[in-house]
C-alpha cells in the first residue's frame, strides 16, 4: 500500500487508523514478527516513522491457508526476468485464500528476489509458461507487450470434441464481467472484443486435444470460449456453471496449459520462446484421473 500524505508521522499510529479493526497490540505484534515490510521487502521495526508515498507491504494473515503440494520449475532466469513452468492450482499472486502459496511469494523467497512481480496473470487453475520481472521500473516495459498483442501465446486443453464445426475455427465475441458471479466472465450480444483460434491436436472417443491461439486477453476467454461452443474444458469448476470443490482436491486439474510464450526482447532485442515442459494427459491417463 501507498501511505496518504495526511496521515499521522508513526507507522503503528497509521495502521492502527488504517485499519481500526485491529487493535494496536496486534499491529505491535505483527511488527515485531517482521510482517511489515518496506519497498525493498524489509521488516520495519515497531517505531518506525511514516511519510506520505512512503510503500509499504503487509500481507494478510489466514488462518488456514491450504497447503500446495505442487512445484514450480523454473525455466529460465537473467537480469531482467524469471520465467516460470506453473503447475495447476498454485496462484501467481496472493489472491483470496492464497498468500503464501503462490508462485510471487515462493519466488520472492527462494531466489531472494522482493521486487519480483508478475508481467502477466495465469489463473490458478491454469497450468504453464509464466513471466516476471526482476526490476519494477522494467515491468510495465515488458507487460507493454502484451498490451500491444505483442506476445505469441498458445494454449492447450482438452475438451469435448466438436465435430459440428470446421477447423481451424475463429471464436470471436464480446466477454464481459458476470454481474451474478464476480469471479467468472460471460458472453454477450454486441461488438467483438474477444478472438480466439481454436485448432484440433487430436480426435479422442469422448474428449479433443485442442490448440487455442488467443488473439486478444480477455478475462477466462479460453474457458468461456470452448464453453460457449458447447466443450467445456475437462476440469472446470467455473464454466458452464460454478461447482463447489474443497480448497484441497486436487484429484480433478483444470486441462488447461500455457504451452508456450514468445516476443522480441524490448530491452535486449533477443527472439525469446519459452516453452512448458508439462504435458496434458492422454485419453487413458484422463479416465483414472475422473
Amino acid at each position: 500500500m501507498v501511505i496518504p500524505v495526511d496521515s499521522p508521522p508513526g507507522l503503528l499510529e497509521f495502521l492502527c487508523q488504517r485499519f481500526p479493526r485491529i487493535g494496536p497490540g496486534i499491529w505491535r505484534k505483527r511488527l515485531l514478527q517482521g510482517r511489515v515490510l518496506d519497498a525493498r521487502h524489509q521488516p520495519l521495526p515497531v517505531d518506525a516513522g511514516c511519510h506520505g508515498g512512503q510503500v509499504i507491504y503487509y500481507f494478510r494473515e489466514l488462518e488456514h491457508e491450504p497447503q500446495v503440494p505442487f512445484r514450480e520449475d523454473i525455466l529460465f532466469e537473467n537480469e531482467h526476468l524469471v520465467v516460470v513452468d506453473k503447475p495447476h492450482f498454485l496462484a501467481t499472486a496472493p489472491v483470496g485464500n492464497y498468500v503464501e502459496q503462490t508462485v510471487l511469494h515462493r519466488l520472492q523467497q527462494r531466489l531472494q528476489l522482493p521486487e519480483l512481480t508478475p508481467v502477466h496473470r495465469l489463473d490458478r487453475l491454469t497450468a504453464g509458461v509464466l513471466l516476471l520481472c526482476k526490476q519494477p521500473h522494467e515491468r510495465d516495459t515488458y507487460q507493454a507487450l502484451f498490451r500491444r498483442q505483442q506476445v505469441d501465446k498458445v494454449y492447450e486443453a482438452l475438451a469435448a470434441p466438436l465435430p459440428q464445426l470446421q477447423f481451424p475455427h475463429l471464436r470471436r465475441s464480446r466477454i464481459i464481467s458476470d454481474d451474478v458471479h464476480f469471479f467468472r466472465s460471460r458472453e454477450v450480444a454486441g461488438e467483438a472484443n474477444s478472438e480466439t483460434r481454436i485448432e484440433v491436436l487430436a480426435r479422442y472417443r469422448h474428449h479433443w486435444h485442442y490448440r487455442l491461439l488467443p488473439l486478444s486477453g480477455r478475462k477466462h476467454q479460453l474457458r468461456v470460449h470452448l464453453s460457449a461452443l458447447g466443450a467445456p474444458i475437462v476440469g472446470d469448476d467455473f464454466y458452464p456453471q460454478p461447482l463447489r470443490r474443497a480448497a484441497d482436491d486436487f484429484s480433478r486439474p483444470l486441462q488447461l496449459l500455457a504451452r508456450s510464450l514468445a516476443f522480441t526482447d524490448p530491452l535486449t532485442g533477443a527472439e525469446m520462446l519459452f516453452a512448458s515442459r508439462r504435458d496434458l494427459p492422454g485419453p487413458d491417463e484422463l479416465t483414472v484421473q475422473a
